[in-house]
């Protein structure tokens, strides 16, 4: 084996450079002992040896991973130590390690590296041929392979170990690392030679020393298949360095990502300009310190620029404002970590950056947010976080208060240790960040900055135009006593119809005729082709009233908060002016509907209880409304809010009067009211229908049992399979307590029965997958006309039979629990005689 232990232009260690004159002087005895005991033989077999030593030394391949090569001169070298003499076999072997140095070599071989190696070569023979003569295991008999297999052991530690060694020494790494790394596998090829030699020194007994020429071809065979496998080996090492490089651009590549994303956070927030630097540095600093691994360094550094970057989702106000949050305010801040984890799970960073950002607000105690974890729940990345961005947050200027001196801010950190943060980061944190302070400010220097300050002098306007009021029109010097006669008559006109529109809507409880009359009287102050009224209903807004030339598409508008043109006027309580009203229709999901209006004017309405909606006009004619318009419509916008509010109320208070609060079906005033309506419809008609009364069977046990909240939502399930069961023109409605009522308008006797089966074992179905026991539904049937042509009649007779239908399933079941008593206990029960 040939080997460069040392790389090129480095000096060697002296305890290394010692090592290897030990090694040159001990091969050179080796040598000067083998020639002084020279014992000649054969000399044709010894030139033979020494050809194919020579010739298996050039046809060496490379080792992976190292600067060496291998031969099959081991084999020869091995063969000579059975049949040659030492001085013979040194010779051979001398030869074969200078030629395998030396030939087709690719880089130029100094004398000392080609003196190591054939001293530490002559060493080893030296080793192997005394381990193979030894007397000791002639003494107990050991067979020849097996003593050869023992000097090739002895012959691979002593060449792969001093080679080993001198590596060590030279590079200050493990001997033992480096000979298990680089020199172990090659072990099973030194046993694999020995085979090979024993081999041949058969064949030599049995038909003379020249058979060894035979297996030249074989050594051949066997040197051009293994440099075919080293071949492909490399091709698969340069394939793998090839990803590597691939994997180190992706890495850069995720670094610039990270950066990019930093620098939108900064473009939203200025004052996180040296915040993110700093936060950087000392999170690096503290992962090192803990001794992380790479990946969690790498996530820490990519958390500690984004870790605000889920404040692109919080409005602007919100962090920019120069006082105390609100809870409001508070709890729109608080979705910041979410928004950031969710935004950065789509870089699919290679390290766990998401988690980091997630919970870098989470408290050591479990009071942090979002998600309450506490101690080693929280990750570690997220642990060092949350102390050097309360730090760094201290020390720095932000909009509600001025910087506190940096050993103030660490003794508010330190206070915090236990409760808001882990004690060993802020105990490494405070025992350092003096340290790391002036690293933090040079890096600061050196941080890329954003334009946002540069004015830009070219463009005149956007393609849409400015949001500007129409330009009054210029007219001629003996006009202007005319115009101010106009104005006085125009701000009476105004005055009186704002009087006349606010009188209407206190007056009228009937808001579409509210709204109709309030758009013809607008109409004379506000020219406008479409008037609309939109209500916010949950996330959406609804259009309540529309009149003029496009109503009918306007009317059929449900636009989701803060999109469009009335969700963004609703959604951030500001009005708009000359807005593009194009974009209405396109929540219509039909692209066969647009609209040709081209200017509108939108206001939020808004009462002390807060938004209720927009008004919104519409006109054909592109910047059609001015500021005087806008001035108008919020003069009537808070009188108008306040009517459509005392509608929505009056529009639940009739929900309220004819609903049931807990199932959501028509409570027992709305059922009669239905009954008495159906019942004046099936007057002279001959159609039949049925009423169905129904009771909860158990339900009193649910409440003892279970509490009143679980007898509330069995209630609602039930009255929700109850609604499910019947058809579209069925009616059912919650008399009160348990007690449910179905009509079914066309259905005879017949089928009234069969639907109350099939409502039965729904009903059942739903109790037993709630984990209920012991609960059912008797059903009372009564028919129109037969029992009666009065509500009064037709329910009292339905309640009849279902207390019949209770009666008969509770003898029922008494009935089947006497039958399982008499199962389990055969002696007859004794008969109880009345008198």
């Amino acid at each position: 084996m040939d080997q460069r232990p040392t790389r090129k232009g480095k000096t060697l260690p002296a305890p290394a450079r010692a090592f290897i004159i030990l090694v040159a002087l001990c091969g050179c005895a080796s040598v000067w002992y083998g020639l002084a005991n020279w014992t000649p033989g054969d000399p044709l077999q010894f030139l033979v040896y020494a050809m194919m030593a020579l010739l298996t030394s050039v046809w060496k391949v490379a080792l992976p991973g190292m600067h060496g090569t291998i031969s099959a001169n081991f084999v020869y070298v091995l063969l000579g130590i059975v049949d040659l003499g030492l001085g013979e076999t040194l010779i051979v072997g001398v030869l074969s390690v200078f030629f395998q140095c030396t030939w087709k070599t690719k880089t130029r071989t100094n004398i000392s590296k080609i003196l190591f190696n054939v001293t530490s070569g002559a060493c080893a023979i030296v080793c192997a041929h005394a381990v193979f003569y030894w007397q000791f295991l002639e003494t107990i008999r050991m067979q020849e392979p097996i003593r050869l297999c023992l000097a090739a052991v002895v012959y691979f530690l002593a060449n792969t170990g001093s080679i080993a060694i001198v590596i060590g020494l030279s590079e200050k790494r493990s001997i033992a690392g480096i000979w298990r790394t680089c020199y172990f596998w090659s072990f099973p090829y030194y046993l694999v030679g020995a085979a090979c030699a024993e081999s041949l020194r058969l064949m030599n007994y049995l038909m003379g020393w020249q058979t060894t020429l035979v297996i030249l071809p074989i050594i051949y065979f066997i040197y051009r298949s293994y440099s075919l496998y080293m071949a492909r080996l490399k091709t698969e090492k340069d394939q793998v360095e090839t990803q590597r490089k691939h994997a180190e651009e992706m890495a850069c590549l995720h670094l610039r990502t990270i950066e990019a994303l930093a620098l939108a956070i900064e473009a939203k927030d200025q004052t996180t300009h040296d915040h993110l630097r700093r936060v950087q540095i000392y999170c690096l600093e503290i992962a090192r310190e803990l001794g992380l691994d790479d990946n969690t360094k790498q996530a820490l550094v990519a958390a500690s620029l984004l870790h605000d970057i889920g404040k692109l989702a919080v409005p602007e106000h919100i962090i920019s404002k120069p006082g105390k949050l609100t809870p409001e305010e508070f709890e729109k801040m608080k979705i910041h970590p979410i928004v950031g984890a969710e935004i950065l799970e789509r870089v699919q960073f290679p390290y766990p950056v998401a988690p980091i950002v997630r919970s870098h607000h989470e408290k050591w105690n479990g009071t942090g947010y979002p998600d309450g974890l506490k101690g080693e729940e929280i990750p570690m990345g997220a642990r060092i976080l949350s102390a050097v961005d309360c730090l760094d947050a201290l020390a720095s200027d932000r909009q509600y208060r001025r910087a506190l001196p940096l050993e103030e801010a660490m003794a508010v950190v330190r206070r915090e240790s236990g409760r808001s943060f882990d004690p060993l980061v802020v105990d490494i944190l405070a025992r350092h960040y003096h340290e790391w302070e002036p690293k933090a400010r040079v890096q600061q220097l050196d941080w890329f900055r954003l334009s946002t300050d540069v004015k830009v002098e070219r463009g005149m306007e956007p393609a849409s135009g400015y949001e500007l009021s129409s330009p009054p029109p210029r007219i001629a010097e003996k006009e202007r006593p005319v115009e101010f006669l106009d104005r006085i008559a125009e701000a009476r006109q105004e005055a009186q119809t704002l009087y006349e529109m606010a009188q209407d809507l206190v007056n009228s409880l009937s808001l579409h005729e509210t709204l109709s009359v309030m758009a013809v009287r607008l109409k004379r102050l506000v020219p406008h082709d479409t008037f609309a009224v939109f209500i916010r209903d949950g996330k959406e807004v609804v259009c309540e009233f529309a009149m003029g030339d496009e109503s009918r598409l306007f009317s059929s508008l449900r636009i989701p908060m803060g999109q469009g043109l009335s969700g963004w006027v609703v959604e951030n309580k500001s009005p708009i002016l000359n807005g593009n009203p194009s974009v209405e229709p396109g929540y219509l999901n039909d692209r066969t509907k647009f609209t040709l209006m081209r200017a509108a004017l939108a206001v939020p309405l808004q009462t002390a209880s807060g938004i209720v909606g927009s008004l919104g006009l519409y006109s054909a004619q592109k910047d059609a409304f001015s500021k005087d318009h806008l001035r108008i419509l919020q003069a009537i916008s808070s009188k108008l809010a306040q009517s459509i509010e005392i509608y929505l109320r009056l529009q639940r208070a009739e929900g309220d009067a004819t609903t049931d609060f807990l199932t959501g079906l028509p409570n027992a005033r709305s059922l009669f009211l239905h009954l008495q309506h159906t019942l004046e419809e099936l007057k002279g008609q001959r159609r039949a229908m049925s009423i169905l009364v129904c009771d909860l069977d158990g339900f009193k046990a649910v409440n003892d049992n279970h509490g009143h909240l679980a007898g509330n939502r069995l209630l609602q399930a039930v009255a929700a399979t109850v609604q499910r069961s019947c058809r579209a023109t069925d009616y059912a409605a919650r008399m009160g307590g348990d007690e449910f009522v179905v009509v079914l308008p066309d259905v005879g006797a017949q089928e009234a029965d069969a639907f109350a089966v099939r409502l039965r074992a729904a009903v059942e179905e739903t109790v037993t997958a709630m984990g209920i026991q012991d609960v059912s539904m008797s059903v009372g049937i009564s028919q129109y006309p037969v029992h009666g042509k009065e509500p009064e009649q037709l329910l009292e007779e339905a309640d009849r039979r279902m207390y019949m239908d209770k009666q008969v399933r509770k003898a029922g079941v008494q009935q089947e629990l006497i039958q399982l008593m008499q199962t389990l206990n055969p002696v007859p029960l004794p008969r109880v005689h009345g008198g």
